[in-house]
């Protein structure tokens, strides 16, 4: 089996497409009683870099369904950190409707960045 293979050292790795991959690889191949498990490691790394890294990390907690994600994502809009909140909430929007893309939640994300504040 090939989950063991993928660390939180590779799920956090400081090269984004490194991280990118595992993320992905990680959602494909979790098994079913670890899914929370990988909701929180994933959901630590929330506001991490570009808006196209933070749309990855997006899918990737979409990937893994309300159920994984959904407590995980409503505790980090709740963090002291703007970009974090801002993120896990385009987050949880997609994860609500996933056609709707989060083009929008991660302007949002760009602009609490810049500004310091949502809204």
């Amino acid at each position: 089996m090939a989950w063991p293979a993928i660390t939180p050292s590779l799920l956090r790795d400081s090269d984004d497409e490194v991280a990118r991959s595992a993320w992905r690889a990680a959602v494909a191949l979790v098994p079913d009683g670890q899914r929370q498990n990988l909701a929180e490691e994933l959901a630590g790394q929330l506001g991490r870099g570009s808006p196209d890294v933070q749309l990855s990390l997006s899918r990737a907690l979409v990937g893994l369904g309300e159920e994984a994600a959904g407590p995980v994502l409503r505790n980090a809009m709740a963090s002291a950190d703007p970009k974090v909140r801002a993120h896990a909430g385009a987050t949880e929007r997609l994860l609500r409707n996933p056609d709707a893309g989060c083009e929008a939640g991660l302007n949002e994300a760009k602009r609490v960045f810049a500004l310091g504040k949502p809204g």
